[in-house]
């Protein structure tokens, strides 16, 4: 018995997509992705998606700003203090080029990891590739899945619910 993933539902245009996802969400399907060849502005909202790269962006700029201060601070404080010219060991203003440069790197690295663990990368397999049509979703497919993780799927009534939405095709995501 082939273990089955979820069901993939195909729709001819953009707008058929983003209508399936946003019923499926008020039927409350939590569970699912839609793919498109192009970004679709609005589809993010219909599956009740919040993007957390802005916090963790602000997240890695304080520490590396707080970092970087701090670091300099316990250097020309602490661990090695000297005396130039009469100025003082405390001197911020010549402490803002390198917070603000490790403040911008802090910030890209939560950007960039961020990204990659939010989307869950590196992934070299999904098992949507197992379906024969999804090569259509980088050139002119666009596709709704709905994943047999979702607690409200159940094979015949998800079935059914897509039929309602007038798909080109359903087909069963094999997990293989």
């Amino acid at each position: 018995m082939q273990k089955v993933w979820g069901l993939m539902a195909e729709f001819e245009t953009p707008q058929q997509l983003l209508f399936a996802t946003k019923r499926a969400h008020e039927e409350g399907y939590r569970k699912m992705d839609a793919y498109s060849p192009f970004p679709i502005e609005e589809l993010p909202e219909a599956l009740g998606q919040k993007s957390y790269v802005p916090l963790l962006c602000l997240v890695g700029g304080i520490l590396g700003g707080t970092c970087a201060y701090f670091l300099q601070y316990w250097i020309n404080v602490y661990s090695f203090p000297i005396n130039v010219a009469g100025r003082p060991l405390h001197s911020w203003p010549s402490f803002i080029p390198v917070t603000f440069e490790m403040t911008v790197l802090f910030a890209s690295f939560g950007a960039f990891f961020g990204m990659w663990a939010l989307n869950g990368l590196p992934m070299p397999f999904h098992p949507v590739f197992n379906c024969q049509r999804f090569a259509a979703a980088s050139s002119n497919g666009f596709f709704l899945c709905i994943e047999c993780a979702d607690p409200q799927f159940e094979p015949e009534s998800t079935r059914d619910f897509l039929t309602t939405l007038h798909p080109q095709m359903i087909e069963e995501v094999p997990y293989r």
